[in-house]
């Protein structure tokens, strides 16, 4: 698999476009999901602590300062944690302590387009089914025999959650590891839990998390796996030496260090995301019900790529994904409550032009 595939296939998924000035500050990005509000004071501080002449040793080799933050938040041991170079990393690392050529992999789609890359880069197989109308897990799902099952909770593209007890269902039912991709669920509503507890009961799950959303961290690259003390052990045999640098792993212990920031953040997000789902609404648009910092909103009849242009010539980004069963669909992070009033504004101009 040549690196200019795999670097293409990121550039993708995240919804960049060659010659898009991503970096504008004129430019309203919402085609990333990145979080629009910026991260906790005390992880600034703690960063600009860090950019010290330390910087000239080496980074702890397995993140063990993290390691301790993150199980005494999330209620686990030490030794059932793995940091990585964001949660990307540790769905490489997985493939490449599980998968082996021809090898089975299963999920259901319309996901997290990742994945798709990690089988073929590893040279497994794909073992596809596709997503019900309501996104509920589909029942053959845990039939496809393979050696990992992944499951994006809330998925992605779709925002759509699942609960802890239909996943557990899952875990007993697949044959491999079931991998559970847990990156937007601080944005889910309140009372909506996470799957952590479910690798103290089930020694083939694994949960990971990422700092790039909720933490405001994507610039940094963190992410954390949660599982039994076997997997864990096997996956720490094929990860890189200082996989985290020293910033990165100072920045995410800071961020578990302050979570009523992340949580205040998330909320915010919450409050923007019902505005704009109720905005697109009366634009004509179906809004799958989301739990995540985006919507996925469907308007038969209308074509969307059109839509994304038009919005990118005032720019404006939103995600359109030329794949089939969502061509007719539209992702749109949620920004801040200005963006949000001028996305929709921008959006009903270019509903009216194709009318």
């Amino acid at each position: 698999m040549a690196r200019g595939y795999f670097l293409d296939t990121i550039a993708a998924m995240q919804g960049y476009v060659p010659g898009e000035q991503i970096n504008d500050p004129g430019v309203i990005k919402l085609n990333s999901n990145e979080n629009p509000y910026p991260p906790s004071p005390k992880v600034l501080a703690a960063i600009t602590t860090a950019a010290s002449a330390g910087l000239r040793r080496y980074p702890e080799p397995a993140s063990d300062t993290l390691r301790a933050a993150a199980a005494r938040v999330y209620g686990v041991d030490v030794d059932q944690v793995i940091a990585g170079n964001g949660s990307d990393e540790l769905l490489s690392m997985l493939m490449r302590c599980f998968v082996g050529p021809s090898d089975r992999v299963a999920y259901a789609t319309p996901t997290y387009s990742l994945y798709d890359t990690l089988v073929e880069i590893q040279g497994g197989t794909k073992a596809t089914v596709r997503y019900r109308d309501d996104f509920a897990i589909p029942p053959a799902l845990g039939r496809q025999r393979a050696a990992v099952t992944f499951l994006c909770n809330p998925n992605a593209p779709s925002g759509t959650l699942v609960s802890p007890a239909a996943i557990a269902r899952l875990a007993r039912t697949v044959r491999g590891i079931l991998v559970v991709d847990e990156a937007y669920i601080d944005f889910a509503d309140v009372g909506a839990a996470s799957c952590i507890p479910l690798v103290q009961r089930y020694d083939n799950v694994i949960v990971l998390r990422t700092f790039s959303k909720s933490f405001s961290l994507a610039g940094l690259r963190i992410g954390l796996a949660f599982a039994s003390r076997q997997l864990v052990d096997g996956m720490m045999k094929v990860k890189d030496s200082y996989n985290l640098n020293r910033v990165s792993a100072v920045a995410a212990t800071a961020a578990l260090g302050d979570l009523a920031w992340m949580t205040r953040n998330a909320r915010r997000i919450q409050r923007s995301r019902g505005r704009l789902t109720t905005a697109l609404e009366r634009l004509g648009f179906h809004v799958y019900p989301s739990q995540t910092n985006f919507v996925l909103a469907r308007r038969a009849n209308t074509d969307m790529r059109r839509i994304q242009r038009e919005l990118k010539a005032q720019r404006i980004l939103i995600r359109h994904f030329d794949v089939p069963g969502l061509t007719d669909c539209l992702r749109i992070s949620i920004g801040t409550p200005d963006e949000t009033t001028t996305v929709v504004a921008a959006l009903k101009g270019a509903l009216r032009v194709g009318a």
